[in-house]
């Protein structure tokens, strides 16, 4: 049973990282005959209603409304904070853009479990470790992401002690079908080559 109520919960994509390992702009390579951002977005847009962009308006804003990151260059701790300091509903979805195997279930399946509970974070683990990338945030995380990052602390899985956290474990979801492929990030030309293979073999 997925909760329905969509008007109550954002979709962000984390899209402003810097791409480095990878040698070219990940936002805008193409996988599947779609860039990873307009993927990214429109999972997020089908599973919350409505969906933005945290990176920079000059490069994103011809594709979808956009939040500019608070405190620039401290990596995804302060998209997840620029996201939440702009949302309008208690409830976000924060996803990276560089996922290409999530699946629009496994997003409403976090969704549901975020409504049901009182956690201010429902994150997955899967693969080994949590995945904050994919997860669920409430909009009061956001003070806890800026008290972080005024002390120069930019991690983000170290401020889950700090809040009422919802961990969904890999076994949880690998009972509703959702394997750890899911949560793959492509950070090198290796990881691209072979998200191609993958594909290309479906």
């Amino acid at each position: 049973m997925y909760y329905h109520g969509v008007d109550s919960v954002t979709g962000f994509v984390l899209a402003g990282g810097k791409s480095s390992r990878m040698g070219q702009d990940k936002a805008f390579m193409q996988l599947g005959g779609h860039t990873l951002l307009a993927h990214a977005l429109e999972l997020a847009q089908a599973a919350t209603g409505k969906a933005w962009i945290v990176g920079g308006a000059e490069k994103f804003a011809t594709f979808g409304p956009v939040v500019e990151d608070l405190y620039p260059g401290c990596g995804p701790l302060a998209g997840i904070h620029a996201a939440l300091a702009d949302a309008r509903t208690d409830l976000n979805l924060i996803t990276a853009v560089d996922m290409p195997f999530l699946q629009l279930d496994l997003l409403k399946y976090l969704i549901t479990r975020a409504a049901a509970s009182e956690a201010a974070v429902v994150v997955p683990r899967a693969g080994g470790g949590l995945q904050p990338l994919c997860a669920v945030y409430r909009k009061a995380f956001g003070e806890v992401a800026q008290h972080s990052l005024d002390a120069g602390k930019n991690k983000v899985d170290s401020l889950f002690a700090e809040v009422l956290t919802l961990v969904i474990e890999q076994a949880e979801l690998e009972r509703h079908g959702f394997g750890e492929e899911m949560f793959r990030n492509l950070n090198t030309e290796q990881d691209w080559q072979e998200a191609k293979q993958k594909l290309s073999a479906r």
